[in-house]
């Protein structure tokens, strides 16, 4: 048996434009059901059998699951909604409601977020169980040390019931800017998600992070070639990628 839907939901899933777009079309006459003229934007469809005509174009229904990767810009924050403020959701192409972040970046941070509407993946990529990697990028004040690398490896107290997990973190250059202030350039990967987490791990140090962007999740890469901002689906060997988080014990 097919899956029934709402023909304004069906044609907006498909990306024929916004839900209160695809509703004037069908209130225009501009949409057939199997040879037949429909007009009202609630009438019920079998996504699986039924034959949808847009102007003359047929549309295919959408995938059931789909999966994009954002490189997220800072100043916006990792909801789906928000009165006030902008979300990640705001640089989706896609439009269907059921679409959610997997994880939260802070408003400041960048980086890759995966956006989708499959709950069992999400659950999967943030079960702590999962201890799925995540690799920052990060600029600090302060000279980054030896004695730090050993400390994150080892978990440290961020003011929680349990030391973080352990962590690995790679140095790639200390030096001092024109204001002789020390800054410090890391790789932080870390297989937890505590609020803040990278921010307080850096303070449990006596170093702030001034700048934040997660390169990496899992065997999954944040592409050179993808521009802050700019949000496209996952390609068969991303998809591939991810598959292998998934399935890990």
């Amino acid at each position: 048996m097919g899956k029934e839907v709402r023909l304004d939901k069906f044609l907006a899933d498909a990306g024929a434009g916004t839900r209160s777009e695809v509703k004037k079309f069908i209130q225009k006459g501009l949409v057939h059901v199997n040879g037949n003229l429909i007009k009202k934007p609630e009438q019920k469809i079998d996504k699986e059998t039924d034959q949808v005509v847009l102007a003359g174009e047929e549309i295919g229904a959408a995938p059931e699951f789909v999966y994009y990767l954002l490189h997220k810009p800072s100043g916006c924050i990792s909801a789906t909604e928000d009165r006030k403020e902008k979300t990640v959701m705001d640089f989706v192409p896609d439009k269907r409601k059921d679409l959610f972040p997997v994880g939260r970046l802070d408003k400041d941070t960048e980086g890759l977020l995966l956006i989708t509407n499959d709950g069992a993946l999400a659950h999967n990529l943030l079960s702590p169980k999962k201890h799925v990697e995540k690799t920052y990028y990060a600029v600090t004040e302060g000279k980054v040390t030896e004695e730090d690398v050993q400390k994150l490896a080892e978990g440290i107290d961020i003011g929680e019931k349990k030391n973080t997990l352990p962590a690995k973190l790679e140095i790639l250059s200390v030096k001092e800017d024109p204001e002789n202030v020390w800054k410090s350039e890391i790789y932080l990967t870390i297989c937890e998600g505590k609020f803040h987490q990278v921010k307080r791990m850096m303070e449990a140090l006596g170093k702030k992070v001034v700048y934040l962007k997660r390169i990496s999740m899992g065997s999954l890469l944040l592409p050179e070639d993808l521009k802050r901002g700019d949000c496209r689906l996952l390609t068969d060997s991303e998809m591939s990628l991810l598959r292998k988080i998934q399935e890990k014990p």
